[in-house]
This record gives structure tokens, C-alpha cells and sequence, in this order.
């Protein structure tokens, strides 16, 4: 088990130690071990082969014995028995927004509540809100949340059905009998989240096809298994279909189960209005339905049957009917942005805050990745939980960021670290004044703790994109996708702010949360609002969440003129001065 995993268990022993109520000495100490481990910057491996772990400040004896079962065993004994001590229910309630160890071991222990199914109902009869620490609001968001959560039950984050998906289309494309395969369905149009994984494949024999999709590794279960058709459930609960088709019906199969169901009825009443059928099987030329080869038209792609119903050809991203037709009628479908347009991201974090590297780790990996500028914003005072920065620290972070590229420069590496700040938006205003900002190349201005109230929290966002030294919103709506719904605010309102005043919209390329949405992004963009695609990257692993975010900037319509960190160096330091003058 390597570093990040230990420190993973470390942090679940704690919320798990919580819950039962342990002494708060004992339950900080696995979580302030975790942090370390974190920091690390030598090999857990070699300092537990040289018997030097114990040496590390806040790494005592009892976690040395812990840490070392875990990495040399992959197990721990003591975290075994310790989840097996308490109702699993209890753990899933730790899911529900607002609910922490404290409060699901306070409902356990004054109601008796030992799942989400009993806090539901404890909620509903009005129970929780009479306790201390609840009240009627935190009742109301607690329903709430269990609603959001089951409304979305059946649905998995972008990001793992791609990891899922990817190998799957890998193998049927080099199966023999294979003559075409793409992903379809809401995957291939890039939605944030899907129900499922749908495989389309051409070939003229099926059944070696089907043997192999339902039998790879990584099934839990065979759910339907026909001659063409076939679903199965991968580890992790995830839904996949296997279509197979002819290849002579592989485009329009291939158009109609990408959809989405609203382009689909727009695209068959085009057919109609020209004498056309169009079907899963075909585009035929017929005024009723039919599946009748000698009628079908020779579209061997997508392109030709968009073609044949006098449009231009439409990336699969913006096929929700939302003003795609009208585009492709007059050929103004825009060049979508590509991940490879993108230069660097800025907004990340490193272990000055609550992230996982070095500044010169960062360096070294992102130049190596040919990123040419990657900003460092790590978290304001405010964010305590993050340890966030304060003013000494932020200066200090200056001046070594400065080194590392003097460094870079000196070693002929155009690469540069951007300093920056990612500015807690609180009730009071920003958590830092303007002098401090200034200094900063890059500001994100971001409400990591909403209220209640959406004049408030609107006013709040407008007042941060009235700083002139804010270039930018950070995840604006501050939704977690699954997970928690957006906040209450008037985000119409909040663009139509940064379009008077300059300020950019990030577009949060975490896959829990893609925010700014993809449907708010045309209007975005139709007041003249700049987007820019951020990793809020709290690894170096996450610099491939640009990929993940590009394909929503794309759903959002999106060039690479609309978003700023396409830019080189030398024009985005430009840009970034403009919001000052």
C-alpha cells in the first residue's frame, strides 16, 4: 500500500474514532499522522526499511506499527475490527451534506438512528430539529440532501465511467471480428455524470463479439445476453450495453444512441419534412417507416446523414437541442476547444495549503508535462481546514516561487510558476485586502461557506467581481456533483457582474464538481465573459482533469478564443494586468 493509501485509512480511522465517541487527542492523532504522511517528502518505504519512521514529528510508536502492518501487508487489523464495531448505516450517513462524525453519533445515541432511512423518517416527524445542535434548518437541509443523493443514485461521475469505459472499447476495437466501435449515449456527449456506458459495434458476426464482452474480467453480472444485445454490471455498479449492427447501419445507429432524445425527435422531423425516414437503421427514402435495405440512403458517417438533411455536421457535445440546429443550418457550428489548446491551469494547490506537493515537485512535473505556466493559489487564511495561508506565509511563498523560476530560467526552461492566492469570499468581503492581492499575479476569488440567504450570496460573489485585483470566480455554484446541489444563487445575475467588470469564470475541472455548469455557459459567453479551465489541482495527477474539463467547456460551446489559458505566457500576463488599470 503506497503513501497516499495509508494516509487515506489513517483518515477513516479517525472519523470512524470519532463516531464512537473516542478521546479527541486519540482521533486527531491518526488525522495529523495522515497530514504528515502526506508532506512526506523522502520514500514512506525506505524510511520504514530503515527503521526511521519514528524519527518523523507527529509520527508515534502506536501509528509506527499501524503505518508499517499497512504498507508491508496491505491490511490492518485494528481498522478491520474498528469498521466492523459500527453500523454500517452510521457510516453512510457521513455522505449527507452538514453531517459529520459529532452529529451521527449525537442522532445514534438521543434517537437511536443507525441508518439513512431512519434519519429520513426521524426528519419527517420532526425529531431532529427539537435537538441541540440541529434546529428546523439543519432538519430541512439534511431532507434535502438524502433526496438529492437518491434522485442521483443510479449515476456515476464522469471520470469513472471514462476508467471503466476506456479499456472495454480498447478490446472490442482490436477484436478480430470488429469492423467499427465508438462509446455512445450521454458518455460520448460529454455530460458530467451518466447512468450508463453504451458500446456501439459494427461487424458481420456477432456472437465471438458477445462472448468476449460478457465474460471479460471486472463483471459482477450478466444482465440480459441476446444474439446483438447485451448488459452487464462492471465492479463499482456500473451499467454497460453492447449494440452490435451491421456496418451498414453503423452511422445512424451510431447517431441515434448517442442522442440526446431531444436532437433525435428534431433530427427525424427533418427527415419527414423532406420525404426522408430516419431510424436507428438508417436514413431511408420513404414517407413511412421502413428498415428496408434497398431504400436506404449510403450514409456510411454521421457527416453524411447531417448532410442529407441540409446541415452541417454536429459535434456530438452539443446535441441536446439547444440552438444547434439554427448553427448548423447557417454553418456557424464554431471550432470547439481541444484539451491540447490549453497551456497550463490556474488554480492549484500545493503542501504550503492542502495540497500533496512540493512547489519544486510541481515545477519539475508540469514542465515536464509541456505545461507553460501552472499558477500556485493556495488557500486563504480563512480555509483553516485547508491551512490556509496567512500574510507572512503568502510573502514567503513569493519569494520561493521567484527562486524556482530564476532556477528555471537559469536551466534555459521557459516554464513559470505563477503566484497567486485563492481568496476565501466571506460575508465581510475578501479574506485578504487589496494591498496583499496585488502582489499576486493570480487571484481566485471563491465562497467555500455559503449562507441561506441568495441575496446574499449573490451580493457576495458581485462585490468579489468588483475587486479589480479578482481575475477571476472560483466553482461559483459550489455544487459537488451527486453529492450536494448547487447554492443558493442568482448566477445569471453573478455573470452579468463579471461581464461589466472584466472578471473571468472558472470552469472547475474537478469531475465532482465541472462548475461553472455547461448550460450556463452560452450565456456566459454571449456577455462576453472569458472562461478559464482549472485542475484546482491538489496533485500532480490531477493535471489531467484539463482533458475532463474540456469536453464540458465543448458542451458549454466554447472556442479557444473563450477561454484565457490558452493563451501563451507572455499574452495571458497581459491579460491578467488588464483587470488592474
Amino acid at each position: 500500500m503506497d503513501k497516499d493509501a495509508v494516509a487515506e485509512v489513517l483518515k477513516e480511522i479517525g472519523v470512524l474514532l470519532e463516531l464512537k465517541g473516542e478521546n479527541p487527542f486519540k482521533t486527531r492523532a491518526y488525522v495529523n499522522g495522515a497530514r504528515t504522511l502526506e508532506g512526506l517528502t523522502e520514500p514512506l518505504e525506505t524510511l520504514i526499511q530503515e527503521e526511521r519512521l519514528g524519527e518523523v514529528k507527529g509520527i508515534g510508536k502506536a501509528l509506527v506499527e499501524k503505518i508499517t502492518e499497512l504498507v508491508e501487508t496491505g491490511e490492518l487489523e485494528y481498522y478491520t475490527n474498528l469498521k466492523a464495531s459500527i453500523p454500517a448505516g452510521l457510516i453512510e450517513m457521513l455522505d449527507v451534506q452538514g453531517m459529520g462524525p459529532k452529529k451521527v453519533k449525537a442522532l445514534h445515541d438521543k434517537l437511536g438512528i443507525e441508518s439513512i432511512e431512519a434519519l429520513e423518517a426521524a426528519c419527517e416527524a420532526g425529531q431532529v430539529a427539537e435537538l441541540d445542535g440541529f434546529g428546523k434548518k439543519s432538519e430541512e437541509k439534511i431532507l434535502e440532501s438524502i433526496a438529492f443523493k437518491r434522485q442521483h443514485a443510479s449515476h456515476h461521475h464522469r471520470h469513472k465511467m471514462l476508467i471503466a469505459a476506456e479499456p472495454i472499447l480498447d478490446d472490442l476495437r482490436s477484436h478480430p471480428d470488429v469492423i467499427r466501435c465508438d462509446i455512445a449515449g450521454s458518455l460520448r456527449r460529454g455530460k458530467e455524470v451518466s447512468g450508463d456506458i453504451d458500446f456501439l459495434v459494427s461487424a458481420k458476426d456477432s456472437a465471438d463479439i458477445m462472448e468476449a464482452f460478457t465474460t471479460r474480467d471486472g463483471i459482477l453480472s450478466v444482465l440480459a445476453a441476446g444474439d446483438t444485445k447485451a448488459s452487464v454490471l462492471l465492479e463499482g455498479g456500473i451499467q454497460a450495453d453492447l449494440r452490435v449492427v451491421d456496418d451498414s447501419e453503423y452511422a445512424s445507429a451510431l447517431a441515434y444512441f448517442t442522442g440526446s432524445k431531444e436532437h433525435n425527435i428534431v433530427m427525424r422531423s427533418r427527415a419527414i419534412e423532406r420525404g426522408l425516414r430516419l431510424n436507428e437503421y438508417g436514413l431511408f427514402k420513404s414517407k413511412e417507416e421502413t428498415r428496408d435495405p434497398k431504400l436506404r440512403l449510403d450514409c456510411k458517417t454521421e457527416e453524411d446523414i447531417f448532410a442529407a438533411l441540409d446541415l452541417t455536421y454536429v459535434p456530438p457535445e452539443l446535441r441536446e437541442d439547444r440552438g444547434e440546429f439554427d448553427a448548423a443550418e447557417n454553418g456557424d457550428i464554431p471550432r470547439l476547444i481541444e484539451w491540447t489548446d490549453l497551456k497550463g491551469s490556474l488554480h492549484n494547490h500545493s503542501n504550503w495549503s492542502d495540497g500533496h506537493e512540493s512547489l519544486e515537485e510541481i515545477a519539475a512535473h508540469m514542465s515536464n508535462l509541456g505545461c507553460a505556466y501552472w499558477a500556485i493559489t493556495d488557500h486563504s487564511k480563512a480555509s483553516f481546514q485547508a491551512n490556509g495561508l496567512d500574510e507572512g506565509r503568502i510573502k514567503k511563498q513569493l519569494k520561493e516561487i521567484a527562486k524556482i523560476n530564476q532556477k528555471l530560467e537559469d536551466d534555459g526552461d521557459a516554464f513559470r510558476l505563477l503566484s497567486g492566492i485563492e481568496v476565501d469570499v466571506l460575508k465581510k468581503g475578501l479574506d485578504f485586502d487589496d494591498d496583499l492581492l496585488s502582489q499576486l499575479e493570480v487571484v481566485v476569488a471563491s465562497m467555500h461557506v455559503a449562507g441561506s440567504d441568495e441575496k446574499d450570496n449573490t451580493k457576495r460573489l458581485i462585490a468579489a467581481a468588483e475587486n479589480p485585483h479578482v481575475h477571476m470566480l472560483g466553482h461559483l455554484s459550489g455544487r459537488l456533483l451527486l453529492e450536494r446541489a448547487p447554492q443558493k444563487l442568482n448566477q445569471q445575475a453573478v455573470i452579468d457582474a463579471c461581464a461589466e467588470t472584466g472578471t473571468w469564470i472558472e470552469l472547475n475541472a474537478n469531475p465532482y464538481r465541472f462548475d461553472l455548469d455547461w448550460r450556463q455557459w452560452q450565456y456566459a459567453k454571449s456577455r462576453g465573459v472569458k472562461c478559464v479551465i482549472n485542475c484546482d489541482a491538489h496533485r500532480n495527477e490531477h493535471a489531467g482533469f484539463l482533458r475532463l474539463g474540456t469536453a464540458i467547456a465543448r458542451k458549454g460551446w466554447l472556442t479557444k478564443a473563450d477561454v484565457m489559458n490558452t493563451l501563451p505566457l507572455a499574452k495571458l500576463r497581459k491579460e491578467l494586468a488588464k483587470k488592474r488599470n
